[in-house]
């Protein structure tokens, strides 16, 4: 038997359908898992799934091993590994396994959820070794890894040609002829990672300002769902459509079957998450940059999760107890103006970050090809994605999304009825963190001065900080004896 093109370790749902997916695409795959059982029960139902999931061919092409040992003999020379298992310990355990088996110049990916911390790790220690990693974000979830999903590959660069070939053409295909691939090498060491943990965070920024657009319609409007259906049904055939916003749309139409009520209404409104929005959270601050509005996203998830604390707090405080009072037709298109631009801000404080953390890590990252690997298979393709690309194209040293002409412009339309929306849910007692913290970040962003020449004043005060003077050339530091150079009377 000839050798496998590549094998791949862990055999949850994605593993399964990152499997089937390089099958179906002609390649010869070697699979194994750390309990066998779960490896042959997946080789034994491979004839007994669906059409159009197992192609013509691709049960011959899957070949199931139960020692380590016989999975890497399997393999093509250099061989290549992609590892599927839970992210942290559980990864670097099956690395630690793999590499005696292996040789110099032989290729390890990580294709789980990994933290860009520990990609970067693993980079240079296998790199030491004289192995070649490869940290890459996978998105789209189980029907993406099955059917195509985004793919962010970063790490060991004279690997990339090596998988090149494979992780292309598993992954989602977009442009006319859909033949573009939205896979690309992203950068060295874990900026693969990194780019699929921005991806995320946008992502829950998204999310929640659906939800906060959805809360509005509803509380504030008194929108039936078959009203928000058909809302969501014209937004996503506008400037907003996108998956999340195609999948909205389709919520609304979903009944029990228990009660025959909305199922949406019946689910507990306490959201989970998985820590990779936290995760850009954290790294935003270590950096400095204002990553303000997946940051209240994540707090949003928190303040959902505390369901018992807010009933409590529904007996005893209180809010206006007004209602809507206008045209509700253009209140609708102003929530959905407001949506659009927000969102514009989330990707553009995305990019901002990605910009820090290369210049923080030394990584080439090419920002408009980026948004390309984000048009199809993912959660966050949009169909706007093009626009960050020619933005970028245009000017590859761009700063911030929202100094190009097309996001400036559209910002800029939209901020009358951006301003009406935010206006008008606190004015309702409508909580809407994310579309507040959009609109704050773009009125300081566009001001040339705040108010933090006195909270400088002030840390010189209590603790002599110093502060830099705007008559001085910058850099210059000077301290005031506050309490002698009072002028009271």
């Amino acid at each position: 038997m000839s050798k496998h093109d590549i094998g791949l370790i862990g055999l949850a749902v994605m593993g399964q359908n990152l499997v089937m997916n390089m099958a179906n695409k002609g390649f010869n795959v070697a699979v194994y898992n750390r309990t066998t059982p779960k490896m042959t029960e997946f080789i034994d139902g491979l004839g007994g799934r669906p059409e159009g999931v197992v192609e013509e061919g691709t049960v011959d092409r899957i070949h199931g091993y139960a020692q380590l040992k016989d999975f890497v003999d399997s393999l093509e020379s250099p061989r290549r590994v992609m590892i599927m298992v839970q992210a942290g310990g559980p990864c670097d355990a099956v690395i630690n396994q793999l590499k005696p088996l292996l040789d110099k110049g032989d290729i390890i990916i990580d294709g789980g959820n990994a933290d860009y911390v520990d990609t970067n790790r693993r980079h240079e220690e296998l790199a030491a070794e004289g192995f070649r990693f490869i940290g890459t974000g996978v998105s789209g979830g189980e029907e993406g890894a099955l059917k195509g999903p985004s793919i962010m590959p970063g790490g060991h660069p004279e690997a990339w040609p090596f998988v090149k070939d494979i992780l292309q053409k598993i992954s989602a295909k977009v442009g006319e002829n859909k033949d573009i691939p939205c896979c690309d090498w992203v950068g060295e060491a874990g900026a693969g990672h990194y780019v699929k943990m921005v991806h995320n965070g946008i992502e829950y920024g998204d999310m929640q300002l659906i939800c906060e657009a959805y809360y509005i319609l509803k509380h504030g409007l008194g929108l039936s769902n078959q009203e928000l259906h058909e809302v969501f049904r014209e937004w996503n055939e506008g400037d907003l459509d996108s998956y999340l916003i195609e999948i909205t749309r389709d919520i609304f139409t979903v009944n029990d079957d228990e009660s025959g009520d909305s199922l949406v209404d019946l689910i507990l409104d306490t959201a989970g998450q998985k820590g990779t929005g936290r995760w850009m959270c954290q790294h935003a601050l270590e950096l400095g940059v204002p990553t303000t509005l997946v940051t209240e996203a994540v707090y949003a998830r928190c303040l959902s999760s505390q369901k018992d604390e807010r009933v409590r707090a529904s007996e005893v405080l209180s809010g206006p107890d007004t209602q809507f009072e206008g045209n509700k037709q253009q209140f609708i298109d102003d929530v959905r103006q407001a949506l659009y631009a927000s969102k514009l801000v989330s990707y553009a404080q995305g990019y901002v970050q990605l910009n820090a953390a290369a210049k923080e890590f030394g990584w080439k990252l090419n920002n408009g090809p980026i948004a390309l690997l984000w048009r199809g298979g993912c959660i966050i393709r949009s169909v706007f994605l093009k626009d960050i690309k020619n933005a970028f194209d245009k000017n590859p040293d761009l700063e911030n999304l929202l100094l190009d002409d097309f996001f400036k412009d559209a910002v800029n339309e939209a901020q009358p009825a951006w301003r009406r929306v935010v206006a008008m849910a606190v004015q309702l007692g409508l909580p809407v963190p994310a579309f507040s913290a959009a609109l704050t970040y773009f009125d300081g962003y566009r001001r040339a001065s705040l108010p933090a020449n006195l909270l400088q004043a002030q840390r010189d005060y209590f603790g002599a900080h110093t502060y830099e003077r705007t008559d001085k050339p910058r850099g210059e530091k000077f301290h005031t004896d506050w309490i002698r150079e009072r002028n009271i009377d």
